[in-house]
């Protein structure tokens, strides 16, 4: 048997004020499409902006259904988009806010699954990382160089033959 260990580098930011401003400029448009989201539901509401390589900013916010599963989260609404409007063009940086109507969101919020998978299919069919940056409304902020990072071993076309 044999072990194998899994480790990335995680940036952590005291706040959104210490990221370089490109950066801070980005997460100020995730936090601009966060408050467009629809979550009547969850009341958990997302903003998501991407950066694309020919300097367009492309966002996106959760969009809730009474059916659960017919909904959508902010990073897939604004990769998806990004596409759709800008085929071929790469992806550099995703930005991702989150709030409650609830609670104060005090530590940044992640991709889930279903997103994580998405931007690796992304980074796959560009063959370059996409970084994320992650905050909540207060508190610290990650990012990460990479969705390889934070979702290791992806499931990819390769398993399909």
């Amino acid at each position: 048997m044999n072990i194998r260990r899994i480790s990335f580098d995680l940036m952590v930011y005291g706040s959104v004020h210490e990221l370089e401003q490109q950066d801070q400029e980005l997460m100020k448009e995730a936090v601009k499409a966060r408050k467009k989201a629809y979550s009547p539901y969850s009341k958990f509401n997302v903003g998501a902006a991407v950066l694309l390589e020919n300097g367009e900013i492309v966002t996106g916010n959760n969009q809730e259904n009474a059916s659960y599963p017919s909904g959508l989260c902010a990073e897939r609404v604004a990769i998806f988009y990004a596409s759709a409007k800008y085929p071929g063009i790469a992806i550099n940086t995703i930005a991702i806010s989150a709030t409650s109507e609830n609670f104060v969101v005090d530590k940044p919020a992640a991709p889930c699954g279903n997103c994580r998978q998405s931007i690796s299919e992304y980074e796959i069919k560009q063959l370059r990382p996409i970084s994320i940056i992650m905050s909540g409304e207060t508190g610290e902020v990650l990012k990460c160089n990479s969705v390889a990072d934070i979702l290791p071993l992806a499931f990819n076309s390769t398993f399909l033959g």
